[in-house]
């Protein structure tokens, strides 16, 4: 009864505001893919109200790949980007569309009526055509090889305010045409210009716009923001077709009585429901491990925000592959910037069938649950039923850690071995708090572990995680991880534990030790995984072979008998029996003693520091190598594990 009556109450509520809301007035348009609204427009309305500012009056044409933008008479540009969020659009000189020798045949120039200004990432470059010189001038810039014809033999570019520049202009006394354009200015250096500037201003410059802040209160109030061009004022288009001047107290719509009447008995109506439907149903607020029943009002009850779609297309730019972070787990993983300021990472799904939607609701309800200072911040997501689904977290500006140890971001003594071990306990910090959530991560890597700015760890990508019930020794599942982190173990016998993430921080420590990564087919067959080889190496007594020598395991005495006492746990955490690893609580406690021993006064001196002294010297309750060795060679056959 409570739900026919909701139903039908919202449908009446939808068909009233339908009625009143359909009004096509100054209403987002697509080009060519893109979404074209305030301050941006595609028609003029009439020629004292504009659905846009002055000039910024976009044309889509029918044979074309992007809208354009005319900023003067002479200067026509396609639009490739734009970012509401940032205020930000991305210009190509349609001279330069396409041609691997673009001739620019203007200088850009803006009109000061115009609202755009020149974002501070863009630098100008100067083009000198058909120059001609005093031949015993010896120039700085060697001249543009290029085959168009009305370059001319003289013909040069250069970087606007460098010494280079004022040295070309003192020796080129006559030139037939210079024309100065703008590039962005992390795409050209001085030195390598000639040969970069046809890529420079293939990928265009970055003006910014200043608009009103009314235009998000008049939006909100179901209005559509325009420009009155007489009076130079902000206007507001309403539902009722009245259109509103600026206004002080930021009100420009008034809803209408009935609509909110509407509205208020939906919500009544809907709150009896909810409670009737509680009371019938008490075990509906119980704790569920099925990630069929989690639903949008339990994303929202778990303090997670729903967000639209669209807005998570605007904060990334239409998903631009420049703002790609990396592919996560089952998604690929976007930087993006929220209309309130904040950073955020949107990941983004490949595809949407029952498996990425059954995975999308397990990362949510896991993370949704958490909260440790080492564990990656949802923030919110898309409908679970949505087509497109999209999880949306705290942005971590620094990379991941296979980044700074064999990635893009990887320096000789740039991760020095205090920050290393800071790391492999923060992570470790994270994963028995996972264990003790009864939570298995099941695939914990050096790609999922996040670097904010102080090296400080966030540990992600929960969509292959499991729920694993305290009262029973493993769970039977296909395997699923990452090549070179698989526990061996419940690879052959298909049992996941909680062994299973020691394993896989088994070799976390083995690269944070060597650098090098986890797989490497580049290899020898033996090498292939780091693991393999680091058990060789500590069973031969040569581990220093694979240490990474910036960690000054051959200078300092105490970071040499720290990193072999981390050696020694890692070999632990790689014992191919589960039952011969130590627990994540174990591993964890272990660091700290680590940590707190390479700050202690008493030091090992240096006659200590040979591989068994060291070994000997660990904590009794820690197995050495040698004694992990001398067991597991004491014992002909694998242990019978059934758990």
């Amino acid at each position: 009864m409570y739900m026919g009556a909701l139903l039908r109450l919202i449908l009446l509520c939808a068909f009233f505001l339908r009625l009143h809301g359909n009004d096509t007035v100054c209403s987002p348009k697509s080009c060519h893919g893109r979404e074209i609204r305030y301050p941006f427009s595609e028609l003029e309305q009439d020629r004292n109200v504009y659905c846009s500012y002055p000039g910024f009056i976009l044309s889509c044409p029918a044979d074309g790949t992007h809208p354009i933008l005319t900023i003067s008479p002479n200067n026509s540009y396609q639009v490739t980007h734009i970012n509401y969020s940032t205020q930000s659009i991305t210009l190509v000189d349609i001279d330069a569309v396409g041609n691997r020798c673009p001739r620019i045949h203007h200088n850009i120039t803006i009109d000061n009526m115009l609202q755009f200004h020149y974002n501070k990432n863009n630098k100008n470059i100067t083009f000198y055509y058909n120059c001609s010189f005093n031949s015993t001038y010896l120039l700085p810039v060697k001249p543009i090889q290029c085959s168009l014809e009305d370059f001319g033999n003289n013909s040069y570019v250069v970087l606007d305010g460098t010494e280079t520049a004022s040295k070309f202009n003192r020796r080129v006394p006559r030139c037939e045409e210079v024309v100065t354009t703008t590039v962005q200015k992390a795409e050209v250096s001085e030195l390598e210009l000639r040969e970069q500037f046809v890529g420079a201003m293939g990928d265009g410059f970055v003006l910014n716009w200043y608009t009103a802040e009314d235009c998000r209160k008049c939006e909100s109030q179901r209005g559509r923001c325009a420009f009155n061009n007489r009076t130079k004022e902000f206007m507001c288009y309403c539902s009722d077709r009245s259109l509103q001047p600026n206004s002080s107290n930021g009100t420009y719509c008034k809803a209408g009585g009935g609509t909110a009447l509407i509205l208020l008995v939906a919500f009544f109506v809907f709150l009896q429901y909810n409670k009737r439907r509680k009371s019938d149903h008490p075990y509906l607020d119980s704790r569920s491990t099925s990630s069929a029943n989690f639903s949008n009002a339990d994303f929202q009850n778990c303090g997670l925000h729903i967000f639209h779609y669209d807005e998570l297309r605007d904060a990334t730019d239409n998903f631009d592959p420049q703002k790609q972070l990396g592919d996560g787990g089952f998604g690929c993983v976007y930087h993006g910037r929220l209309p309130d300021g904040r950073a955020v990472a949107v990941k983004r799904l490949f595809e949407s069938n029952c498996k990425r939607a059954e995975q999308f609701t397990n990362e949510v309800e896991i993370l949704s649950r958490l909260r440790h200072p080492n564990l990656v911040q949802l923030y919110g997501c898309t409908p679970r039923k949505s087509h497109k689904l999209l999880l949306v977290y705290e942005y971590i500006p620094n990379g991941t850690l296979a980044d700074h140890l064999h990635g893009d971001l990887a320096k000789p003594g740039s991760l020095p071995w205090c920050t290393r071990l800071n790391i492999a306990v923060e992570t470790a910090s994270a994963l028995v708090y996972l264990h003790a959530s009864d939570i298995i991560h099941r695939d914990v890597k050096t790609n999922n572990i996040l670097l904010d700015e102080n090296f400080s760890v966030k540990v992600a990508d929960f969509g292959i995680s499991r729920l694993f019930p305290f009262n029973v020794t493993h769970v039977s599942t296909v395997p699923q991880g990452t090549p070179g982190y698989l526990d061996p173990e419940y690879h052959k016998r298909y049992q996941l534990t909680d062994k299973s993430d020691v394993y896989s921080f088994g070799v976390v420590l083995m690269e944070l030790i060597s650098s090098l990564p986890a797989v490497d087919i580049e290899r020898e067959e033996n090498d292939i995984n780091l693991s393999s080889i680091a058990i060789n190496k500590i069973r031969s007594h040569t581990i220093c072979d694979i240490v990474d020598q910036n960690l000054g395991f051959d200078s300092n005495c105490d970071t040499r008998r720290m990193i072999m006492a981390v050696v020694e746990l890692g070999f632990r955490c790689l014992q191919t029996s589960k039952d011969m690893r130590p627990t994540m609580a174990e591993v964890l406690q272990n660091l700290k003693d680590i940590q707190k021993q390479g700050s202690d006064e008493d030091k090992v001196t240096e006659e200590d520091t040979d591989y068994e002294a060291v070994f000997l010297k660990a904590k009794q309750s820690m197995h050495s190598p040698i004694s992990v060795i001398e067991k597991l060679e004491s014992t002909n056959t694998t242990p019978n594990v059934s758990g």
